[in-house]
């Protein structure tokens, strides 16, 4: 049986604890319990930098692993990826947009993008789960190298 590689698995959970305390934050909010939300929010933020920081470790120090399924499906692989690329960078862009709007109070702007930074936030972590699941459970992962190559195939 093939083990899974740490960081990666770390580094994910991380992002799906991430998803479920937002969440739990939003059911919190609609609850009318601002001080746990605040918390509970905080909390989700604190599970994101944790990830981020494995992964920017994980790719300066060691590189990424390039996608080691059949070539046929390596383009929808791809594509998939720059799609996960782009919302976890919207999504932590409107992530931290919505923690400093919410802690300044500045709630008009807060309430109309927290929702969405949520829903971003939630397909940021479904697909990071199936890049994860892609790269690492159902195909055995390609070279690890730097992530230009690794994502691109150069």
């Amino acid at each position: 049986m093939n083990s899974l590689p740490v960081l990666p698995t770390i580094s994910t959970t991380f992002i799906v604890l991430s998803a479920i305390t937002v969440a739990i934050g939003w059911w919190q909010i609609k609850q009318r319990k601002i001080e746990a939300h605040r918390k509970t929010m905080f909390t989700a933020g604190v599970f994101a930098l944790i990830f981020f920081i494995i992964y920017a470790t994980r790719t300066v120090f060691i590189g990424n692993t390039s996608f080691g399924g059949p070539a046929h499906v390596k383009v929808y692989y791809t594509i998939f990826l720059v799609f996960h690329i782009t919302l976890a960078t919207v999504g932590a862009v409107f992530g931290l947009i919505s923690l400093i709007t919410g802690y300044k109070n500045n709630l008009p702007i807060h309430r109309k993008l927290g929702p969405i930074t949520s829903f971003i936030w939630f397909f940021t972590a479904i697909t990071g789960v199936v890049v994860y699941l892609l790269l690492y459970v159902f195909y055995k992962g390609g070279e690890t190298t730097s992530m230009i190559k690794a994502i691109l195939g150069f």
